[in-house]
């Protein structure tokens, strides 16, 4: 093959990726406009008819805790004052080295109760189960630290009662109805194994005493990029494949889940880089191999809220480790990629990523590789090369600008006009820099899984206005 030859076949290759990936995320767009749609016709009528109805399904909200010291109690606080039914909120104290325990028996009146403690799924071992002298729904699991939030989880769904499992991160803040909406789709589908929430940026939002007083807008530039990033995510992403049961991924900060399922998939992987989406792989193939009808889908509404990196290294250790548990996630569930009886998953979703969303990050820098090379050795044709790279930034704004719009014909979060006017700004700025960024990231992450190289958590810095809250 000539050199000319390469330089067209290249050509060839990037604008199939272009066209692909683009009618992916168009198709999806359209899904998720029609799913939202209709469920907010139908939102008002269930909320009307199972206000505190005696057929909600009793839920175990698990809240993994790692020295949490400085919020956990008006976390706590929060979470109890939930609206719901029947509920049990149990904290797993995974090793704290501060005094997030000590906290929590002395503002609950905790006290060491032999309760019977059954290991359903793998964890470090659990030193002591407290319950609550003041409020009857509360216990606290001690244990050895695991290392992971995974292992924490699992601790905390071996005490589980209820029929329902709930994993929350120990610093999101939830909608008061929250569980009322994360659980409607089990009520309406009996073979629901898994709800996923939208989680959306508190970065810049009032907080007080745990719940979100004011929605606002984070004046921290790159916290201002996770919004629409996560509008973009949530609002036509995920919603685009739960309708045709593709969803993959459930946000570890918030989901629902049928235990019983839980506990036979095998809970949390405590190895896994991506221990949400490595989960849902493994569900979704649990119940391939046992031929079992079942959903695995998503609220559109904005049931919890989280707090984004503001920092560059923060925020590339979030998107090298997210990437490097997709591919984890992909290996350790492989068999499920040539299932012949795996449906939309197999066929339709699992593909998609691989290509898009895995291998994406490869083609998109190599890209930006070639066109400066072509560029620099005269090989560019400037006008083609000018019109495809305006028709990029084109389809890229496009498709945020339309996440915008669908969050602002449905839950309206931000009213005023200049936040409108800030985020469709953003959703043209974030073309420049940002996006090419985070695929060099990306690419960091394949490359350090491709590599077999060992993970290192690291702390994320919380933002000022939840760090305030929490004091």
């Amino acid at each position: 093959m000539t050199l000319q030859e390469f330089v067209f076949a290249g050509q060839w290759v990037f604008l199939a990726y272009f066209v692909g990936i683009n009618l992916g995320y168009l198709t999806q767009n359209i899904i998720a406009a029609h799913g939202i749609r209709r469920y907010l016709q139908t939102s008002e009528q269930h909320a009307a008819e199972n206000i505190f109805s005696a057929l909600d399904i009793p839920i175990s909200l698990v809240v993994p805790a790692y020295n949490e010291s400085a919020s956990i109690i008006t976390s706590v606080k929060a979470m109890l004052q939930l609206e719901y039914p029947q509920y049990e909120l149990i904290v797993v104290n995974d090793g704290s080295t501060d005094d997030t325990l000590q906290k929590l028996i002395d503002e609950f009146g905790m006290q060491k109760f032999p309760e019977a403690y059954r290991a359903r799924v793998d964890c470090k071992p659990v030193k002591g189960v407290y319950r609550s002298t003041r409020v009857a729904n509360l216990r606290v699991v001690d244990k050895v630290n695991g290392g992971s939030k995974a292992d924490a989880s699992n601790a905390g769904i071996n005490i589980c009662r209820y029929p329902l499992v709930c994993v929350v991160d120990a610093d999101s803040v939830l909608q008061p109805d929250s569980l009322r909406r994360v659980v409607r789709p089990f009520l309406e589908d009996p073979t629901t194994v898994a709800v996923g929430g939208t989680v959306r940026i508190a970065n810049g939002c009032t907080v007080r005493q745990g719940f979100l007083e004011k929605v606002g807008l984070p004046g921290n530039f790159l916290a201002l990029v996770q919004v629409v990033e996560y509008l973009r995510a949530f609002l036509f992403g995920r919603m685009g494949w739960s309708p045709i049961n593709g969803l993959l991924i459930i946000s570890g900060a918030f989901g629902l889940f049928h235990k019983e399922t839980l506990v036979e998939a095998g809970g949390y992987n405590p190895e896994a880089v991506g221990e949400d989406m490595e989960l849902v792989l493994r569900l979704h193939r649990l119940m391939k191999e046992k031929r079992k009808p079942y959903r695995i889908t998503f609220v559109p509404d904005p049931v919890c809220w989280t707090d984004a990196p503001e920092n560059y290294r923060d925020l590339k250790g979030q998107r090298v480790r997210w990437q490097h548990g997709l591919g984890q996630a992909f290996a350790l569930n492989r068999s499920l990629m040539i299932n012949p009886r795996g449906g939309t998953v197999t066929w339709v979703a699992i593909p998609f990523y691989v290509v898009f969303e895995l291998l994406g990050p490869i083609l998109e820098v190599a890209g930006y590789i070639f066109i400066i090379i072509c560029g620099l050795m005269g090989w560019l044709s400037w006008p083609e090369a000018g019109i495809f790279l305006g028709l990029a930034i084109g389809l890229g704004v496009m498709l945020s600008t339309s996440a915008i719009m669908l969050e602002e014909f449905s839950f309206h979060m931000y009213p005023k006009f200049g936040q409108l006017a800030l985020l469709y700004f953003i959703a043209i700025v974030e073309n420049f820099g940002f996006r090419q960024l985070t695929a060099i990231w990306r690419f960091q992450g394949l490359i350090r899984w491709l590599s077999g190289s060992e993970h290192k958590w690291q702390t994320i810095t919380r933002s000022a206005s939840l760090a305030d809250e929490a004091d």
